[in-house]
């Protein structure tokens, strides 16, 4: 009953609150079956022989549209008295891609197929922008400002545990079907989680808000990068925030695209052992969410997010050095945990540093960077894949993360005695 009470809601929370929990929990399942689809995805283009550059397109497309398009949907966003509709629809619209992935090999000539592909993932990267940052906005809404810890790590735990079981049982089906069919169901079936998640997510109720000008973004054009830049400097901790990731994020999004060719043309990993590296990846992360959730209130999160960014930054470059696939699956498993206090401390650190009014547009500014981290890492990396090899490029995103943890830890002047 303990266990039934943690996935639900924490304890004094109002019936509208933790109704919104519950749906907020509920669309993790359905995001979780989902979400098993996405390590298979570069995968099933690798096997369609796609080269380094079209493997990398499916990370840096997202990544490239929101660049453009994330401040102009976060005013859009800002002016709306009720998010939730956008955060439910955008979801369902960029799950579905899988399906459209899926039914793709029934209807177009293979010398056409990575086109087509490619060009469905294009499609979905408008209402992913979207999607990047009403998820925020509404997670901080449900969450109030002392529950982020809370709402995320039961969250995550939930999709964590709901991927890593899909994924498992994605893997096995995959090696027992002739390719392409077997990609094509798997990835039809799991799109079926974009329905459940838009019932439960649709439901979560949040009080309408006024919408707010925007700001500096909201002047006009030839006076807009001037008044974003003060808009912004009135904030400091969020620039030296967002400064920092940027370097840590483009370190991580470079290996993104490396780790399946990586497994593929290296490792020579079967679709079997690709499933269990993911599974057990996922899967660590139910006790990383635990760890560091109790670690950052009893340490502090600048503990959690050294202790996260570092261990993260060294983990491209052990695999890069790695043969043996057993070995890589101890490596993701450990990954695993790591990989969840980065998810819950750049999260929490992020909301604590924008001002409510403005949620929408700060996440957007912020979003903006990242993904310009996203479009520079998959190209940096296949390039240098290309260039000098799969693991020295995974070793080159390692130092980039790295980097990244230093600027971190040269925040407190005291990197030795937090890692102690």
């Amino acid at each position: 009953m303990k266990l039934f009470r943690w996935s639900v809601a924490p304890d004094g929370v109002t019936p509208v609150q933790r109704e919104n929990f519950r749906n907020v929990q509920v669309d993790a399942i359905g995001i979780g079956l989902a979400n098993a689809a996405s390590p298979f995805l570069p995968v099933f283009l690798t096997r369609l022989d796609a080269s380094n550059l079209q493997v990398g397109l499916i990370t840096s497309m997202p990544a490239l549209t929101g660049f453009f398009f994330a401040i102009l949907a976060g005013r859009f966003l800002q002016k709306q008295r009720n998010v939730v509709p956008w955060f439910s629809l955008s979801r369902l619209l960029v799950v579905s891609s899988y399906a459209l992935t899926g039914l793709a090999p029934f209807l177009v000539p293979r010398s056409s197929l990575i086109q087509v592909v490619l060009l469905i993932w294009a499609m979905a990267t408008l209402p992913q922008t979207v999607l990047n940052i009403s998820f925020s906005v509404v997670m901080n809404a449900v969450a109030g400002p002392k529950g982020r810890y809370e709402l995320m790590s039961r969250r995550w735990s939930i999709l964590g545990l709901t991927t890593a079981v899909t994924v498992a049982a994605a893997g096995l089906v995959l090696d027992r079907l002739r390719f392409p069919l077997n990609y094509q169901l798997v990835f039809l079936a799991l799109s079926l989680g974009g329905l459940l998640s838009y019932y439960y997510s649709s439901h979560i109720e949040l009080p309408d808000v006024e919408p707010r000008a925007s700001g500096a973004v909201a002047l006009p054009l030839r006076e807009r990068m001037r008044g974003v830049m003060a808009f912004v400097r009135a904030h400091p901790a969020f620039v030296s925030f967002v400064s920092k990731r940027f370097v840590y994020a483009t370190g991580a999004v470079l290996t993104i695209p490396l780790f399946p060719l990586y497994y593929v043309r290296v490792v020579q990993a079967s679709d079997s052992w690709i499933g269990l590296i993911h599974t057990a990846q996922t899967a660590t992360t139910l006790l990383g969410y635990v760890l560091w959730a109790k670690l950052s209130r009893s340490r502090g999160s600048q503990f959690a997010l050294l202790c996260t960014v570092f261990a993260m930054g060294l983990y491209p470059a052990l695999v890069g050095v790695t043969r043996r696939v057993e070995w890589i699956l101890v490596l993701a498993s450990l990954a695993g945990i790591f990989q969840a206090g980065v998810d819950l401390v750049f999260f929490d650190e992020l909301m604590r540093t924008i001002p409510a009014e403005y949620s929408a547009t700060f996440v957007a500014l912020a979003a903006s960077l990242q993904y310009l981290s996203t479009i520079l890492g998959p190209f940096l990396g296949t390039w240098l894949a290309d260039g000098v090899g799969i693991p020295v490029a995974l070793i080159a995103g390692a130092v980039l993360r790295l980097a990244g943890f230093a600027l971190f830890a040269r925040k407190s002047g005291v990197a030795g005695q937090a890692m102690a």
